[in-house]
């Protein structure tokens, strides 16, 4: 009787689902999203640990570079992508509301959404990349929480509701602070050589707390505004929630690492850091 009563309320919630997205990858239901997003953090936090206990890490320069700038050149792609969905061409950073309808700017924001949700199992190999590396200090939890928890919350943001300014202001930044923090290691896993180019490295938490500052902000407006039809205000709270969450967290790590001098390289340079 449970399994039937989940299965009937499962089926009625779906129902509700955009009908834009039907046959998409990965779109038909969360759990080949919770599946991957499940395997990735078995592996990284025990799987691939143990397997790498008495081998020796993985020279991962090339790969590395190639991965990096790949994500840049994406990022980039996205970024104008969102702007041309809707951010350049029409949306009022106030209420801008889902739109359900089939127009080419509709259907291109769809589209964009849908890339930006899968760009985060791409993004998932920066944890990858640390256990084959034997960075295993780095594979924290503020890190682990990040990657895992984008994918799974935007699949319900793709599915539901694709393509708002409400819904992707957060997006946009995104891509943008991450066109300048993959920038950053791709020039990093060059080599010693190329780190003299790298004097900008203190401005990149500083990038982000404006960036967590932003979206708060932003998100906030709809507690202010009078009359905002917004069909899924639950998204609302959870990106307000998220933005505040890393907001304080970042704080926190700026306190430590610049106001009291407690820096932290390591994490600064491939943990925390990297997380937005």
């Amino acid at each position: 009787n449970l399994t039937s009563k989940a299965v009937l309320l499962y089926d009625e919630w779906i129902k509700d689902a955009d009908p834009r997205l039907e046959g998409w990858p990965l779109m038909s239901s969360p759990f080949p999203t919770t599946f991957i997003i499940g395997t990735y953090i078995y592996f990284v936090t025990s799987l691939g640990p143990k397997l790498m206990e008495n081998k020796k890490p993985f020279e991962l320069r090339q790969i590395m570079t190639f991965y990096n700038f790949s994500v840049v050149a994406l990022s980039l792609y996205m970024t104008y992508e969102f702007l041309m969905s809707g951010w350049a061409t029409g949306y009022s950073f106030r209420c801008d509301i889902v739109d359900y309808s089939r127009s080419p700017r509709a259907l291109r924001m769809v589209r964009t959404c849908w890339l930006y949700f899968f760009s985060k199992f791409i993004e998932l190999l920066d944890t990858i990349f640390f256990v084959l590396r034997k960075k295993n200090n780095q594979v924290t939890f503020l890190h682990v929480f990040h990657h895992s928890i984008m994918p799974w919350t935007w699949w319900f943001g793709v599915k539901f509701a694709a393509g708002s300014g409400l819904g992707t202001f957060h997006a946009l930044l995104n891509c943008i602070v991450h066109v300048v923090m993959y920038t950053y290691y791709g020039i990093c896993s060059l080599g010693p050589a190329y780190h003299k180019y790298l004097w900008w490295k203190k401005y990149m938490t500083t990038i982000q707390l404006v960036q967590f500052i932003m979206v708060t902000v932003h998100i906030g407006q709809i507690y202010i505004m009078d009359d905002c039809p917004y069909q899924y205000p639950i998204f609302m709270f959870i990106i307000w929630l998220y933005g505040t969450m890393f907001l304080v967290l970042f704080l926190h790590f700026w306190y430590h690492a610049y106001t009291k001098g407690q820096r932290l390289p390591k994490m600064a340079k491939n943990g925390i850091s990297k997380n937005q």
